[in-house]
């Protein structure tokens, strides 16, 4: 374990930047100043820090080639502050012994943790694995030029930790999100006469199956799958039967159906056309005997599946979702983190890191 001034320097540092980063306007696809703002920190520390777009990242200093390499990745863009915010989203206030602003909790509290743990590492020798840190961009927007365009230019990567708000709980599953846009087709007609094929009929009969169907297997991590009709458009004049109504399907699906058996089940089953998306944010799981996993099990931290897509579902090599914060904080009003989240969170990767790498 590092002993306490460490951490505590560590911490205090990590809170600082948390603070300019709460003060500087980062949406997605707008974060170039706050990739200036990590740039420019991690060079402050001496680390010889790398962009590419607005993306960030950097290696130990004894990076080793022949060594396998672990991911630490956070993104630092945020949604737009919602309306019922009452304080400035843009104004890092402390109170009550939480760090207040947009951005703080999801995933800031994450991100400025692995910073601090990343340069505890960075000057050591000797380590088992080399560790590489990606500050990353369009997260919540699922961008194409965040980590997803990064990847290809680091490293090869041989496992990760993805820092997002779990209650430093593992998130060892993650559902897959498939979007699919349904269009039903009938035949227009006058809707006086015993005319047409009405596509909003048609559509309806597709939308119960999406309803009622159940698919067979249930993770014991992720639970079942999960279908939900969220849009629908069809018709545009109340005297013709429609030829077209178009629906959209959101669906959630555990590790243990791929998206093409999802889409061949649905196709079997409906009428309409059914056209994904997207196809990029497929479930993940890391094995529970994964040395990660294995380490976080023995300090206590127990594990689960988690419902929510992150950056997580881009990366083709194991990862663990692990982070201070609270996810049922991510984009709500006056959005905040405890401060000693952060601390325990440094201290807790740091250990977790120490199990797996250190030699």
């Amino acid at each position: 374990m590092t002993n306490s001034n460490s951490i505590s320097t560590l911490t205090e540092d990590a809170i600082g930047l948390l603070k300019k980063l709460i003060a500087t306007p980062s949406f997605s696809k707008e974060e170039d100043n706050t990739a200036d703002l990590i740039e420019n920190f991690l060079q402050s520390k001496g680390v010889n820090a790398f962009r590419y777009l607005n993306n960030v990242w950097a290696k130990n200093k004894h990076f080793n080639p022949a060594k396998p390499t672990l991911l630490l990745n956070s993104h630092h863009d945020t949604v737009k502050p919602n309306k019922a915010y009452t304080l400035n989203p843009f104004d890092p206030i402390v109170k009550d012994e939480k760090l207040y602003g947009l951005g703080s909790n999801d995933a800031g509290g994450c991100l400025v943790s692995l910073i601090a743990v990343f340069l505890h590492f960075y000057q050591q020798e000797n380590l088992a694995y080399n560790i590489v840190l990606a500050a990353t961009a369009e997260e919540e927007i699922s961008g194409h030029n965040g980590v997803e365009i990064l990847l290809a230019r680091l490293p090869k990567i041989d496992f990760g930790i993805v820092g997002e708000p779990t209650l430093l709980r593992m998130a060892v599953a993650e559902k897959g999100l498939l979007v699919l846009d349904c269009t039903a087709h009938g035949k227009p007609g006058h809707a006086a006469r015993e005319e047409g094929d009405n596509a909003i009929y048609k559509a309806i009969k597709d939308i119960q199956w999406f309803i009622d169907y159940r698919f067979e297997k249930v993770s014991d991590l992720l639970g079942p799958m999960k279908m939900s009709v969220t849009i629908i458009n069809g018709g545009a004049q109340h005297n013709v039967v429609p030829s077209e109504c178009k629906f959209t399907t959101d669906i959630r699906v555990n590790e243990l159906y791929t998206f093409e058996e999802v889409l061949a089940t649905i196709k079997a089953h409906t009428t309409c056309d059914v056209q994904p998306r997207s196809s990029r944010l497929r479930s993940t799981a890391i094995a529970l005997d994964h040395p990660l996993i294995k380490a976080g099990i023995a300090l206590g931290l127990p594990y689960y599946g988690s419902p929510t897509t992150s950056d997580k579902a881009l990366m083709p090599f194991p990862t663990l979702k692990l982070g201070p914060g609270d996810s049922a904080r991510s984009h709500s009003a006056d959005e905040f983190i405890w401060i000693a989240e952060i601390g325990t969170g440094i201290q807790l990767y740091i250990d977790l890191i120490d199990k797996v790498i250190a030699s």
